[in-house]
C-alpha cells in the first residue's frame, strides 16, 4: 500500500502533484492510502511510490474545480473518493456529467456542503480590535465551521479588509494577514480575545432592525444555526428580543390606524386586480388571469407571464420547459433560438407550427443575471408543480389527441416521472390527466451540444416530429 501524506495547507495543490503522478502510473485507487497531518502513522510501514509513467493524465476544469472544494471538507475518505473519480474519468469522462451517477452526486453534495460553510464562514465571524504598534489596526477573531475552510474562506476577507491587519483562528489552524499575502500556521488554542466597542453598536443596530412581526424562528436557525451563536455577540439579545416580540406585536396594532389612509383606494384596487379563485370559462380568460400570477417566486424577476399561443383546435400540443429571455421580452412562446429549431424541425417533419397548440411547462423566465445579460436557470420542483395548475386549464380547454414533451422539465409536469430522459425519448407515456404524451428531446439541448453530438440528436427530433404527425393524421377526432 502507498502512503501519500498530505500537508495541512496547499493541500488540494499537493493532492493533484500526487494523483497526477500515481495516475500516470496506473496505480488502482485500492492501493493508495491518502493520509492528512494528523493521521497516525502506518503500523505496517508503506510502499514507496512508484516513478511517474508515460500515460497521459486527463482532468476537466470542472472537475477540478469540484475536486478543489472537496479538498476542503471534513470527510477523510475525500482523497481517496477523488482519486478514483480520477481515475475511473482516464477510460469514462462522460459521468462526470451524469448527475445521477453515484460517486459524482456524492462529491456534488460535498462540494455543496463546503460552500455552504465557507459562506457561513464569510457571515459569521466577529473581529474584535487588537492592540497595534503601527499605523494599520489589528483585528481578531475566532470561528469554528464544521470543514476545514481556512485556506479556502479566507481569501475573501485579505480582498475585503486590505487596509487593516487581522488574525482568524480555527481548531484547523491560524490564518494571519499583514498586508501582503496571508501566512498559515498550525492549530493553537482558542485565543482571548478582548471586549470590542464596535459590537455594543452592532447589538444597537441588530436590535432595532427586528421585525417582530416577521419572525419565522426555522428559518432564522437555518440561516444561523445554533453551533455559531456563541461567537456572535448579537446573538445574545435573541431570547429576549423573541420573548418581547407579542407584546411589540399587540403595540403595534394598537397604534395603528383607526382611517384608511388617503393612498388606500388605490392599493386596494391592484390587490382586486391579483387573479382569483373562479375557473376561467375560456383561454382568453385564463390567459388574463395568468397574467396576474404569483403562485411562486418567478413572477416577481420575470418580464410577464408567456401564455400558450397557437391552434388551439388542431388537436396537437406541445410543452416546452419555460420561456427564454426572447419569450419573456415579447410574451410569445419558442421565438427564441430554441424555438426557431423547433419551428424548422417541424416543417421537416410535415408538421406546420401554426396546426399546434405551443406552451411550456411553467410560465415564468428563470434567469440570473450576469453582467447586461439574463441567463436561463432550469425550474425547480416547485416551479414547477405551482405553474401544472396552469397547464392543466390549458389542456382541459384546448383538449390535444397527443401532446409532445419537449425535455425532461415538460416531461415531469406532463407525466410526473423524473426519470432519466435518454431511455425513454421517443417513447408514448400516459399523462397525469389523461392522453398521450411523446416524449422527445429539447431543441435547446441540441444547441447545447458539441458539432459532433448535435446533428444525431436534431434527427432524432425530427422523426420524433414526424411520428407525431403521423399519429394526429391517425387518431380520430373527438
Amino acid at each position: 500500500m502507498i502512503r501519500v501524506t498530505l500537508p495541512r495547507f496547499g493541500r488540494f495543490d499537493a493532492w493533484r502533484a500526487a494523483a497526477r503522478d500515481l495516475a500516470s502510473a496506473r496505480v488502482p485507487p485500492e492501493g493508495v492510502a491518502w493520509a492528512d497531518p494528523d493521521t497516525p502513522p502506518d503500523l505496517f510501514g508503506a510502499e514507496p511510490a512508484p516513478p511517474p509513467a508515460d500515460h497521459p493524465v486527463i482532468a476537466t476544469q470542472d472537475f477540478l474545480q469540484l475536486a478543489r472544494q472537496v479538498a476542503s471538507h471534513s470527510d477523510p475518505e475525500r482523497w481517496s473518493l477523488l482519486y478514483a473519480a480520477l481515475m475511473r474519468a482516464q477510460g469514462d469522462r462522460r459521468f462526470l456529467s451524469n448527475p445521477a451517477d453515484s460517486m459524482l452526486d456524492r462529491l456534488t453534495r460535498m462540494a455543496k456542503s463546503v460552500r455552504r460553510d465557507i459562506h457561513k464562514m464569510h457571515a459569521f465571524v466577529r473581529f474584535h480590535e487588537l492592540p497595534a504598534d503601527g499605523p494599520r489596526r489589528a483585528f481578531g477573531a475566532w470561528f469554528e465551521p464544521e470543514h476545514p475552510i481556512l485556506e479556502a474562506g479566507t481569501p475573501f476577507f485579505a480582498k475585503r479588509f486590505a487596509d487593516m491587519d487581522w488574525l482568524i483562528a480555527t481548531p484547523e489552524g491560524t490564518a494571519r494577514f499583514e498586508g501582503a499575502a496571508i501566512a498559515y500556521g498550525g492549530p493553537a488554542p482558542r485565543p482571548d480575545l478582548p471586549p470590542d466597542a464596535s459590537h455594543d453598536l452592532w447589538q444597537t443596530y441588530f436590535a432595532n432592525i427586528f421585525n417582530p412581526a416577521r419572525i419565522k424562528t426555522d428559518a432564522m436557525r437555518s440561516e444561523m444555526p445554533r453551533k455559531y451563536w456563541k461567537n456572535l455577540p448579537e446573538t445574545r439579545l435573541i431570547p429576549e428580543m423573541l420573548a418581547d416580540a407579542p407584546r411589540r406585536v399587540q403595540a403595534m396594532r394598537d397604534a395603528g390606524a383607526t382611517e384608511a389612509p388617503v393612498f388606500a383606494p388605490k392599493v386596494t384596487a391592484r390587490i382586486r386586480q391579483q387573479p382569483d379563485d373562479s375557473l376561467p370559462e375560456t383561454l382568453d380568460q385564463a390567459a388574463s388571469q395568468a397574467a396576474r400570477c404569483t403562485r411562486c417566486k418567478l413572477c416577481h424577476a420575470a418580464t410577464q407571464t408567456v401564455w400558450g399561443k397557437g391552434d388551439a383546435g388542431a388537436g396537437l400540443m406541445i410543452v416546452g420547459e419555460a420561456p427564454g429571455d426572447q419569450e419573456d421580452l415579447a410574451g410569445r412562446p419558442f421565438i427564441g433560438p430554441a424555438g426557431q429549431l423547433l419551428r424548422q424541425a417541424m416543417a421537416e417533419a410535415d408538421l406546420d407550427p401554426d396546426r399546434a397548440w405551443l406552451t411550456n411547462a411553467v410560465k415564468h423566465f428563470r434567469f440570473t443575471p450576469r453582467g447586461k445579460r439574463r441567463m436561463h436557470q432550469t425550474p425547480d420542483r416547485p416551479h414547477i408543480e405551482q405553474c401544472r395548475w396552469w397547464l392543466g386549464l390549458e389542456r382541459r380547454m384546448v383538449a390535444p389527441r397527443l401532446t409532445v414533451a419537449l425535455g425532461a422539465t415538460a416531461a415531469f409536469a406532463l407525466t410526473g416521472n423524473r426519470s432519466p430522459l435518454t431511455p425513454r425519448r421517443g417513447t408514448i407515456e400516459p399523462a397525469l390527466d389523461g392522453g398521450p404524451v411523446l416524449v422527445t428531446w429539447h431543441p435547446s439541448l441540441i444547441l447545447r451540444l458539441p458539432p459532433d453530438r448535435a446533428p444525431e440528436a436534431r434527427a432524432q427530433l425530427r422523426a420524433d416530429l414526424a411520428h407525431a404527425a403521423q399519429l394526429i393524421a391517425d387518431a380520430p377526432e373527438g
